[in-house]
């Protein structure tokens, strides 16, 4: 795969070649817990400006896991996550800026447990092979401002996302 600047149009999210993982801690800060979220689809819409590009993402709040069927079952269900009522977390950027370092940040809303706060997901690699996009971008969650207060000091506040993305380009354009 070669970096180079991808061509503005419009990618849509290949599911079965992205991932979102995430780490936390847990106990009081004093371990740490890794885990990984499915993607259910989304697109990216590159623009000229890249400055009014747009990325929308939708993961599956019930694909949580952590490796622990316990801890799982219980961040799935009511006491925090609750994805028998809110199944999908969904991820909209608002723009995309470079800032001082070249770094791209995409700020956006994220939508999880039914609440949407701001977030901003800093792109850490980006590659471009033909008609192909590869994406690593990282956020950190607060899931407080989600709703999600139950189990404070068992479970931790701050999760740390990171989205591995691939996308493939749908509008017929050429790359």
């Amino acid at each position: 795969m070669t970096t180079a600047t991808p061509t503005p149009g419009r990618y849509a999210i290949d599911v079965a070649h992205s991932e979102i993982t995430f780490t936390t801690k847990h106990m009081f800060g004093l371990g740490t817990v890794r885990g990984s979220f499915r993607l259910r689809g989304g697109t990216v819409s590159l623009a000229e400006p890249p400055t009014g590009s747009r990325v929308d993402a939708v993961a599956d709040a019930a694909s949580f896991d952590t490796g622990n069927k316990n801890r799982d079952r219980q961040v799935l269900s009511k006491a925090l996550l609750d994805t028998a009522s809110h199944p999908d977390i969904a991820f909209t950027s608002t723009g995309a800026d470079l800032d001082e370092a070249g770094a791209w940040a995409l700020p956006g809303l994220l939508t999880a447990h039914g609440v949407r706060a701001p977030v901003t997901f800093t792109v850490a690699r980006a590659e471009v092979d033909g008609s192909e996009i590869a994406v690593e971008a990282t956020a950190t969650v607060d899931r407080y401002a989600h709703g999600v207060t139950k189990l404070k000091g068992m479970a931790g506040r701050h999760l740390r996302l990171t989205a591995t993305v691939r996308d493939r380009r749908t509008d017929g354009s050429p790359a």
